[in-house]
């Protein structure tokens, strides 16, 4: 049986967090004298003198309806990165416990977990990068608190199996399952948000960086019961997200078809791009994708790589990534970008 008390660390569990002026008072209308804030307005054009909602209630009425789940059941945070810092330090004693996560994939599981003197297992995916899942609940401990999966996977763009997840999260009851579903808008399976309210040990990850264009505003999500939700609350700084984004953000809410034009044309071009790549007789193969990237293993990858960046074509060389020997990370460009990719590569 489940419980959250046992996975969070006792004096996070037990913490009585700052309480921030907009947490005593959360009205919109008064005289604010409250935050020691200057009443005479900002330095530059436009209001920015006012301290913005530290709990973004009003983007997450709004994202509840996109995603399906309830306000108190999201969590907003500057990039996934934040609320993966912060879900390792919520659960994690130092020099004590361990996550567990399933290589190769995204990087900052491991460095959050080393800046946090947090023991990292490892278990590494199979050959068509699918989990090992046997080996994953004979490998987690009693000190193990998170496992990590990333689906789709990065850098393979393939979804994990959903047996294979759940299965984790009916076997591992010790500690919390994290779906990290940062490119799931291009997936056709469901979201794991689905199963919030079943599995009260899985926390599930989505990011803005990807489909909906908007990166450069550095905006995640984490999705979990009610009650972990209140503990990372607890420990993230006052006013994480600043007024601008949320304004921002409450904006591009109100523009889901063109976020859902955009995966469409993405996937046109992943799809073209992997059969032009096909054709190359330098390309050894292209693992399936469901996500925004092509995993190209070519015949010298690091010769190819050098090349394109010579003509000021950017991709991400994994060569030196486990299973990953040989491999170009694609990410799938506009038309016009991949047809500067395909002529270079032919060229080459």
């Amino acid at each position: 049986m489940f419980s959250l008390s046992k996975v969070v660390r006792p004096h996070i569990f037990t913490l009585t967090p700052y309480s921030s002026a907009r947490d005593e008072y959360s009205g919109k209308e008064g005289t604010f004298l409250d935050a020691n804030e200057n009443p005479f307005g900002s330095v530059i054009s436009g209001n920015y003198n006012r301290y913005p909602d530290p709990y973004q209630w009003a983007v997450k009425e709004k994202l509840g309806e996109i995603k399906s789940v309830r306000p108190t059941q999201i969590f907003l945070g500057n990039g996934s990165d934040e609320a993966i810092d912060l879900v390792i330090r919520a659960c994690c004693e130092p020099q004590q416990d361990n996550i567990l996560i399933l290589p190769p994939t995204y990087g900052m599981y491991k460095v959050c977990a080393d800046v946090q003197n947090i023991a990292v297992k490892q278990v590494t995916l199979t050959l068509d990068f699918q989990v090992d899942t046997k080996k994953v609940l004979e490998t987690a401990d009693a000190h193990t608190k998170i496992i990590w999966i990333c689906s789709p996977n990065n850098p393979s763009g393939n979804i994990i199996e959903r047996s294979s997840i759940l299965h984790i999260l009916d076997n591992f009851t010790t500690g919390l399952v994290v779906v990290d579903e940062a490119y799931i808008d291009f997936a056709s399976e469901d979201s794991f948000t689905k199963l919030l309210d079943k599995y009260p040990n899985l926390v599930v990850m989505q990011t803005f960086s990807k489909a909906w264009g908007l990166a450069a505003l550095r905006l995640g999500m984490a999705f979990a019961s009610e009650e972990f939700i209140k503990i990372l609350n607890k420990i993230k700084y006052p006013y994480n997200l600043n007024g601008v984004t949320q304004k921002l953000l409450y904006t591009a809410l109100g523009k889901v078809e063109k976020k859902d034009k955009f995966v469409t044309q993405i996937l046109k071009e992943r799809g073209r791009l992997h059969k032009k790549l096909s054709d190359l007789s330098i390309v050894k193969h292209i693992f399936p994708s469901d996500s925004n990237q092509l995993l190209v293993k070519f015949i010298d990858a690091n010769t190819v790589f050098q090349n394109l960046i010579e003509q000021k074509i950017i991709t991400r060389l994994r060569s030196n990534v486990i299973l990953c020997e040989d491999c170009i990370r694609i990410s799938v460009g506009t038309k016009k970008e991949n047809d500067l990719l395909l002529k270079a590569l032919r060229k080459y």
